[in-house]
């Protein structure tokens, strides 16, 4: 008897000190706040083994609870409780995201105070009957009226009706279809579980920069929402991108058609959850090739009965007409079109030179204008690689954006942009949509494009916002035969400059040396790599 009574004191003994220790971990990974919430013992039992999960992989979710949720769910899948193959991303559902996330706004917050005045023909946000986290996000992007196409799109759209709209970049369609979804993720209720890698909108865009932007915008909205926001797109962050699809619930998904349908086929992607698809520019993602894509994705979601579509595009050609038809269900035609094609606050004008004389104008022309930041646009790769090296042996500080720019530097580029690293940007029409960089003074057009459309785009990096701005084009025997083209499209005919001498004088013979020690380190180098032919392998051993 003795004995046994010592060996039950032993182990009260040790299991208390194990107790004593699962509180400590406990405390280490959730603090006294959840604690408190998750009071149940058997609570306490389930999450004393979990590890603290990363960092990287947690943001806000609806509640304060969903994360303890979430470290059940991922400690379920481990032990084996979901452990059908076919359904191994399944977990259990948040309890509270069925409720609107207000609880995200940190202190109490009255938009009375900030309401703009009522004027004539304009309509205000407040007006909408948007919830208050979405008008506090509105208010802190400095929004107080609404533009053409959000005061035509959103009465409708926020009621759950289908969206088929004609829009040119920079009327502010962006915010029109964030806003309906920000209000339709706040406000309805889920009815079925939650799944890792399922988003419940989904927004397609044809590029990697554009994709990047509405994320952009689509964060500063929802700053006060609690949703979670994942950008999907090529080039980067493969691994890290799929650990996320894999580990997170994700409420808003903005993607290229490539990357999605890429993870869709390894069937990390569900898209049969999808409450709202939208696809911005979808003009241009049928220029670029992705209708078998596009198709195989939209085929992958709810039927156009079970989901709200929103559509958009620069222009409205009958097969974009054809394909509204198929993805939307009897949609509202919503048409804006600008009194200019061409933003009111750009002065255009082209300059008559020869190909000879165009980077000494160029240069100039930076010089006597002083612009703090500009967008120089070329056609082809070969192009911008030239010109930015010019500009850089003339002490300009500039950087380079093309197609076969890796999307790290790509995003390096345009952030030292933003932050005023460098002020010139020399780019290709890769550049000319989907992106916004404030204050460009000056949009050049090195060579002139071939599709007027994307003249309209060119442009439109400058002149934002109100802002004046300057588009500057170079015509020369090589491709003035496009102007009438583009004064035909923009209808509006541009002002005409014949250069002085001043503006065609050389650059410094310093510049042209440098430039040419460049060159001729750039071809030694080719040279050396060309012959050197490939690494000898080092033998081991004795040779016999």
């Amino acid at each position: 008897m003795v004995f046994i009574s010592s060996v039950k004191i032993f182990f009260n003994y040790v299991l208390k000190g194990y107790k004593e220790k699962s509180k400590i971990v406990i405390k280490e990974i959730y603090p006294e706040k959840k604690l408190r919430e998750a009071h149940d013992v058997s609570v306490r039992k389930e999450i004393k083994d979990v590890p603290p999960p990363k960092k990287h992989l947690l943001k806000k979710y609806t509640s304060e609870e969903s994360e303890i949720s979430t470290a059940f769910e991922k400690r379920s899948v481990r032990k084996g409780k979901n452990s059908d193959p076919s359904r191994k991303n399944i977990s259990k559902p948040l309890k509270t995201d069925t409720k609107q996330i207000e609880a995200f706004v940190p202190e109490p917050w009255d938009y009375n105070p900030h309401m703009p005045p009522v004027r004539d023909g304009k309509t205000r946000f407040n007006e909408l009957s948007l919830s208050l986290s979405v008008l506090r996000g509105v208010h802190e992007i400095g929004f107080s009226y609404c533009t053409d196409i959000q005061a035509e799109i959103l009465p409708h759209s926020l009621k759950g009706l289908d969206v088929a709209g004609k829009a040119q970049t920079g009327t502010g369609k962006t915010a029109a279809f964030l806003l309906t979804i920000l209000e339709h993720l706040l406000c309805k209720k889920l009815q079925k579980k939650r799944i890792y890698g399922a988003p419940r909108a989904l927004i397609m865009a044809p590029t990697r920069e554009l994709v990047m932007q509405i994320e952009k915008d689509a964060a500063a909205l929802s700053k006060y929402c609690g949703l979670r926001i994942l950008a999907i797109f090529g080039g980067i962050d493969y691994e890290k991108q799929r650990d996320a699809l894999e580990n997170c619930y994700i409420d808003i998904m903005i993607a290229t058609p490539g990357r999605l349908l890429d993870y869709f086929k390894q069937k990390i992607i569900r898209l049969d959850r999808v409450e709202i698809l939208v696809l911005d520019e979808a003009d241009r993602m049928l220029d670029m090739g992705f209708l078998p894509d596009m198709r195989r994705i939209i085929d992958a979601t709810p039927s156009k009965n079970e989901r709200q579509t929103m559509l958009f595009s620069a222009t409205l050609t009958p097969e974009i007409t054809r394909l509204a038809s198929m993805w939307t269900n009897n949609p509202v035609k919503v048409e804006i079109e600008p009194e200019q094609v061409t933003p009111a606050d750009v002065e255009q004008v082209a300059y008559i030179v020869t190909e000879h004389d165009k980077f000494a104008l160029l240069y100039n022309l930076l010089k006597n204008l002083n612009v703090r930041r500009a967008i120089i646009f070329a056609n082809r790769r070969d192009q911008v690689r030239k010109l930015t090296e010019r500009l850089d042996a003339c002490d300009f500080a500039c950087g380079m954006l093309t197609g076969d720019v890796n999307q790290a530097k790509r995003i390096k580029t345009l952030e030292s942009l933003k932050n005023g690293k460098i002020n010139i940007l020399v780019a290709t029409d890769v550049a000319g949509r989907g992106i916004h960089v404030a204050d460009v003074e000056a949009v050049f057009n090195y060579t002139l494009p071939d599709d007027p459309d994307d003249y309209v785009h060119r442009i439109g990096r400058t002149g934002r916002a109100g802002a004046k701005g300057r588009s500057i084009s170079f015509a020369s025997e090589e491709d003035a035969y496009v102007l009438p083209q583009i004064e035909a499209y923009i209808k509006e005919p541009l002002k005409y400059i014949t250069p002085d001498e001043k503006l065609l004088t050389p650059i410094p013979e310093e510049y042209e040396n440098r430039l040419k020690d460049m060159k001729r380190k750039r071809n030694a180098m080719v040279k050396h790599t060309k012959h050197s032919g490939p690494p000898k392998r080092k033998v081991s051993g004795k040779r016999r």
